[in-house]
């Protein structure tokens, strides 16, 4: 029997803030930060200690919900969501249950069948835990992570294979750091993925039985776990037994799941009010003034490269990949440079060099206005493109102008024909074997012919001026 994935995400977001969100404690790597340098007597819930609501907390979690089409709801609950574990100080997290802050969203991915909509069914605030190490006969806990700010957004289960829900998981990563409310660094863990995954048979509409897979922290472990359940659970059903809903873990070294617990219900957490916390209210000032401040998102940027700089898809979607890159190309274009020149010269030689030495678009000495001379001078003939790919990587090491560049090392086009000829001649003459080849029917050879020209004339020859002498000549 053939049966339909039927997925649905939670994603916890670690929100950038610089202090927790209900204490004044910084905000510190949990993963190089020394353990429980940032904890204080609120986040490490010492008797009589009282929670106050970060402001910025909450108005990052409106970004996000805004970005996503959600209702900010003008009053929302904060509840206890009761559970005990190690790492969790108070034996409950201050969560939001029944009252969110944002509800009835939806995102649009591309799928192999084109555009879907994925309904997003809320965004709430809430608080993380600690972190446990365990260690032989022992486990121990670090609290500079409980009371960092956590937004869990909650998608319908409207996915229906992994590379939806890798589709929807990208897209939201990325309008996450356009937003500039999370660093995208799923390496250190801000960005979490719990899928719930279920297969029924296809053409049927009730949803099986769903199980939980927890704390994916990255796109191919969450595809190849989801991918894992769909198969085994398939296999439940063809061998016909019934799925247990139970909570998973993912073993990424035998790339499979394990059942860690049975799956709580929301009735299991005993959720109720926070009493020592009042309704969130959100007036209309404070939400139009968040909206006022949204940045241009993904896919309008993506809309409009395409219609402003008529830019080919490739481009545009790798190029408004990253809000600091597209805001690099837009000013070099600013500068005076050709959308598709300047386009070509990032995704590749400058991207090239990037990767080269791990370094980002924010990081490196190649400003947009250098980029944009050094694309000038290659339209306007006083470098070819060899020499500019040599200029640019003298400018990437040292930040230095690219005029000057050239000047300092001679590194002007020649356009001189009698020069040219000069060159060309030197090489036929230096080369009898290969001309006879050539003009024997072995045509390929004026390639090579071209290259020892250019490396006589070291790189600085007009390449169309080049080519039209040899030609002239060989076929003289």
């Amino acid at each position: 029997m053939k049966y339909e994935p039927v997925i649905g995400l939670e994603v916890h977001v670690e929100l950038a803030t610089e202090s927790k969100i209900f204490c004044g404690c910084p905000v510190v790597d949990s993963v190089e930060a020394e353990p429980n340098i940032a904890v204080c007597p609120v986040c490490s819930a010492m008797p009589g200690t009282l929670p106050v609501v970060n402001e910025r907390a909450v108005e990052y979690a409106m970004r996000v919900g805004m970005a996503l089409g959600c209702k900010i709801e003008p009053v929302s609950i904060f509840a206890r969501k009761n559970y005990f574990y190690p790492d969790l100080p108070k034996g409950y997290q201050i969560s939001q249950f029944e009252e969110p802050l944002a509800t009835n969203g939806e995102m649009l991915i591309e799928t192999e069948d084109g555009e879907k909509v994925i309904r997003v069914l809320r965004a709430h605030l809430e608080e993380d835990a600690g972190k446990l190490t365990h260690v032989e006969g022992a486990s121990l806990v670090d609290l500079n992570r409980a009371g960092v700010p956590l937004l869990e957004i909650v998608s319908q289960p409207d996915m229906h294979s992994a590379a939806e829900a890798r589709a929807y998981a990208e897209n939201l990563r990325e309008i996450l750091r356009y937003l500039g409310v999370n660093s995208g660094d799923m390496e250190k863990g801000v960005i979490r993925f719990e899928a719930n995954t279920s297969v029924r048979p296809v053409g049927t509409e009730k949803l099986g039985i769903r199980t939980e897979v927890k704390n994916l922290n990255s796109f191919r472990s969450m595809e190849d776990a989801i991918n894992c359940e769909i198969a085994r659970q398939s296999k439940v059903l063809d061998e016909g037994g019934e799925v247990d809903q139970v909570t998973m873990g993912w073993d990424e070294e035998k790339g499979q799941t394990y059942v860690m617990r049975g799956k709580e219900d929301a009735h299991d957490y005993r959720y109720f009010p926070e009493p020592d916390l009042p309704p969130l209210k959100v007036d209309d000032a404070w939400r139009k003034r968040v909206r006022a401040d949204l940045p241009e998102l993904p896919r309008a940027k993506f809309e409009r490269f395409l219609a402003d700089f008529k830019l080919s898809e490739y481009d545009a979607k790798v190029l408004v990949s990253d809000r600091a890159i597209a805001e690099y190309f837009e000013e070099t274009v600013n500068n005076g440079a050709k959308p598709k020149a300047v386009a070509n010269w990032m995704t590749g030689e400058l991207f090239a060099l990037m990767n080269q030495t791990e370094v980002s678009i924010d990081e490196i000495k190649v400003t947009p206005k250098a980029l944009a001379e050094l694309i000038s001078l290659v339209s306007e003939g006083k470098i070819n493109k060899n020499t500019a790919k040599e200029v640019l990587g003298e400018i990437f090491k040292s930040g230095k102008n690219p005029q000057a560049i050239v000047e300092k090392k001679g590194l002007a086009q020649v356009s001189d024909t009698a020069l040219i000829s000069g060159f060309v001649s030197s090489v036929i003459n230096a080369h009898p074997d290969e001309v006879t080849s050539y003009r024997s029917g072995k045509t390929g050879v004026a390639n090579w012919l071209f290259g020892q020209v250019m490396r006589e004339a070291r790189g600085r020859a007009n390449p169309q001026i080049l080519r039209e002498e040899l030609m002239k000549q060989l076929d003289g």
